[in-house]
């Protein structure tokens, strides 16, 4: 079999392939044999029908010729792709060009391929990820949560400020004429929590005990209500004095230093695991920004929102849920899952369109070495071996997408190597906190 390719506009390709003879004859004794394990003939077991008693049977050798074309495209156009290194993304338009009657086949198939984008910025990527640094502020915060359990409550007659403790009085109407007002007698607020609800804790600052503070604002979620709060009597929180004799009675530490470098070492190790974790994602969010989303093609977001929406319902049927109650108690419209979802899709091939791009402009295909290893990771992972995969995956036409992933694993390792992390106000954050191992406690 001979395959070329020819390029043509929008993502599209013409393979013209040429299958010989020989092939063909194959693919003839194929057909057979199938259909000789189909068909009954009396005086004849299923699959033991000589072939010239079959090609009568079905209506001559044309019909059998038919019948081996059908069932052989697949697998030649799936062979024209492997050797051609194609990279299809949609099912392929064939044309039979000769050979339908006697002789070799030829046929043409276009298609669409996946696009090469052309990666610009890459080398100056900065990528925002929590910040590894714990400040003497944070460390102040933390230690204030010890002292608040130990916290006295003292009555002040001035205006509100945040973290005070304010009870009140709180009336909710909600709309509608047979709708009961909610009432709580001496409710202790704390200003800053927000639990009453949005804009409370802007509009009570500054007030005093003996006011009535109303506003509109929403109950039980998208339940509009207006909110009557009378402010009855305001408190402080006084916090104990820090010393080493209250840290030793009241925390696992002897001393005020000693409280504080213990809270630097806790905090610096949780906030390097939450600057380590969020390394991949946000790297590979950054990347895809720089690949325009009209680039992408519908056919890949069609495909992949298809495959998410499958492997969801996948996951329910297994939980024993339907969709509809998933509908119902994620408070979605099937409209609105599905934007969700093809969201998702797009985003995912934008990183897959980046990585292939940075792959190329970076020169990190993998060598045959680096192939066989994966293929042989894989394969046992399969419980196959990597000679059985490597046919399967160029019969197929898949060993392009194999080596691409291979491709993008490499990617991945440079682009983790040669971008910058800076924290959310622009600082460019030490690459050595960022790989400090984190199964031990680090020291302070």
């Amino acid at each position: 079999m001979r395959a070329t390719v020819t390029t043509l506009e929008q993502n599209r390709i013409k393979l013209a392939v040429e299958v010989d003879e020989t092939e063909m004859g194959r693919a003839l004794d194929a057909a057979a044999l199938t259909l000789a394990k189909q068909v009954s003939i009396k005086g004849f077991r299923k699959g033991k029908v000589p072939k010239n008693v079959l090609i009568a049977h079905i209506g001559g050798p044309d019909v059998l010729r038919s019948e081996a074309i059908r069932e052989s495209l697949p697998d030649f156009y799936a062979r024209a792709v492997a050797d051609t290194l194609s990279d299809p993304i949609g099912q392929p338009e064939i044309t039979i060009v000769s050979g339908e009657e006697g002789g070799p086949l030829a046929f043409d198939a276009e298609v669409e391929v996946r696009p090469e984008i052309n990666l610009v910025g890459y080398q100056a990527l900065r990528v925002t990820i929590p910040s590894p640094q714990v400040t003497d502020a944070e460390i102040a915060v933390q230690i204030d949560r010890f002292r608040e359990t130990d916290a006295e409550l003292k009555d002040v007659d001035r205006p509100i400020t945040t973290g005070d403790l304010v009870t009140m009085d709180v009336k909710a109407t909600q709309s509608g004429e047979d709708v009961e007002p909610l009432e709580m007698t001496d409710y202790m607020y704390t200003v800053g929590s927000g639990s009453i609800t949005q804009g409370v804790d802007e509009l009570i600052v500054g007030l005093k005990a003996g006011e009535l503070l109303t506003l509109n604002g929403n109950f039980r979620e998208d339940v509009e209500a207006v909110f009557e709060l009378n402010l009855k009597q305001v408190k402080e929180r006084v916090l104990p004095e820090l010393t080493d004799e209250w840290v030793e009675e009241n925390t696992e530490w002897a001393t005020v230093d000693a409280l504080r470098d213990g809270m630097l070492s806790q905090m610096r190790r949780m906030k390097i695991m939450e600057a380590q974790k969020a390394q991949r994602e946000a790297t590979l969010m950054a990347l895809s920004e720089l690949v325009d989303v009209a680039l992408v093609p519908e056919s890949l977001v069609a495909s992949e929102t298809n495959e998410r929406l499958h492997d969801m319902g996948h996951r329910l049927a297994e939980q024993n849920l339907k969709l509809e109650m998933f509908l119902q108690v994620t408070n979605q419209t099937p409209e609105q899952l599905l934007e969700a979802l093809r969201q998702d899709a797009v985003r995912a091939i934008r990183i897959d369109l980046a990585m292939r791009a940075l792959a190329k402009a970076e020169k990190l295909e993998p060598s045959d070495d680096e192939f066989a290893e994966e293929l042989e990771r894989t394969a046992e992972a399969m419980g196959t071996t990597s000679e059985v995969l490597r046919e399967t995956l160029h019969d197929s036409g898949r060993a392009v997408s194999f080596t691409a992933e291979v491709a993008k694993m490499k990617a991945s390792r440079w682009l983790n190597d040669h971008v910058t992390f800076v924290d959310p106000d622009g600082v460019e954050i030490d690459r050595a906190l960022l790989e400090a191992d984190q199964s031990e406690s680090l020291d302070a």
